[in-house]
């Protein structure tokens, strides 16, 4: 449990669970628990409930519930998109970037490594974009899939994807979008953007963890990877979860209502966030586009102060040194050094995330306690290289 006086500044790595959401599952433990895979009344109710969520979800991101498959997040469904097609193409070439998540780059690293893909990663500018121009002229006649997140994890950096898209779609090419961070906070539309296969995860948009989907445009030739009874269209084998299901349901739908004023609440906060740490910090720079980024991710370099010595000299204040599925590797932020950031100054580098029910008295405090800890570091950095 979450120490009450920790102030969570964290929430690219997850967000809290919504009362609504936790107040929707509650049932689904206890009272319509049945196997919605199971042929009796009882299985049937719980079918129902996972068939509205599914449509709750696909209203968010513009699509049809039938293109919507449930799965444990998106790590999980960025590898049945990423092997998955290249299992129904027979193999082919693929093109993505550099500062993709690493559930977008590790598998393709495992299919280059058994032949079943070629790779191409193109490298983004200094904001961590990349154009509709790179990616043309990356594809080639083998080329069957193009993956670009919506948005960037660690630094919040939006591509343009409707553009991007629209190369792929007029080159004949799958695209697939990891989404995680972008559905529920800034508005996705699938089908404008031409996007034929996008990653979700409940957990980045107040909702449970361990479920997520995976929307397929219909007609996409996919295969799955999790074989078993058949679940999913049999795209996606095993006991569906409902509680989460249900859960995920009502996160997209009150982020659906909700999206406007949570990132206008958020976009206020990023910035009074970071008028505090640039005043305490005349040095500060920020990583990531200044226009195109999500509202409430702020990346910050703090010149001289090690951000990993600063988290625990700020036990407050839960923020993070880069991604939280890599923080347990000693290097820096892949993401950072592809922007052009040396390992040194990636080291200084910290990430926020406010949110939905993040306030402006915990950002004022958190500016205290980080400025005291950050001082604090740079005053003992001093006394050691002047001995």
């Amino acid at each position: 449990m979450t120490p009450p006086e920790v102030i969570y500044l964290d929430c690219n790595a997850t967000t809290p669970c919504d009362p609504r959401v936790v107040a929707a599952m509650q049932p689904f433990f206890t009272s319509v628990f049945a196997n919605a895979a199971s042929h009796h009344a009882a299985g049937a109710a719980a079918f129902e409930e996972v068939e509205h969520a599914r449509y709750q979800v696909a209203q968010l991101i513009g699509a049809s519930p039938q293109e919507i498959v449930f799965t444990s997040g998106a790590t999980e469904s960025d590898n049945l998109a990423l092997a998955g097609v290249l299992s129904a193409r027979g193999g082919g070439h693929v093109v993505s970037i550099r500062t993709e998540h690493k559930a977008v780059l590790h598998p393709l690293e495992q299919l280059l490594r058994v032949g079943r893909a070629d790779v191409t990663l193109l490298t983004p500018d200094r904001f961590g974009r990349v154009s509709p121009e790179q990616v043309a002229d990356a594809i080639r006649p083998e080329t069957v899939l193009v993956s670009v997140m919506a948005a960037n994890n660690e630094i919040g950096t939006l591509p343009p994807l409707a553009e991007i898209g629209e190369v792929c779609h007029d080159t004949g090419v799958l695209f697939h979008t990891d989404a995680a961070q972008l559905a529920g906070k800034l508005p996705l539309d699938v089908r404008a953007a031409h996007v034929d296969l996008a990653s979700l995860s409940a957990h980045k948009m107040y909702g449970p963890k361990g479920i997520g989907a995976l929307y397929v445009r219909r007609g996409t030739a996919i295969d799955p990877i999790i074989y078993g009874g058949g679940h999913e269209r049999g795209l996606r084998s095993g006991t569906l979860n409902v509680p989460a299901i249900v859960g995920f349901g009502v996160a997209a739908a009150v982020a659906a209502e909700e999206m406007g004023r949570d990132a206008r609440h958020s976009q206020a906060l990023r910035a009074m966030l970071l008028r505090g740490l640039a005043d305490a910090f005349p040095g500060l720079e920020v990583n990531g586009s200044d226009m195109a980024r999500l509202p409430g991710t702020l990346n910050v370099r703090l010149p001289g102060v090690d951000a990993d010595a600063l988290l625990p000299a700020v036990p407050r204040v839960a923020m993070s040194s880069g991604s939280a599925c890599t923080s347990a590797t000693p290097e820096p932020s892949h993401v950072l050094l592809a922007i052009g950031r040396s390992w040194g100054e990636a080291q200084e580098c910290v990430r926020f995330g406010v949110g939905r029910f993040t306030t402006e008295e915990e950002v004022v405090v958190a500016l205290e306690h980080i400025v005291v800890g950050a001082r604090r570091l740079l005053a003992g950095r001093t006394v050691v290289s002047g001995r």
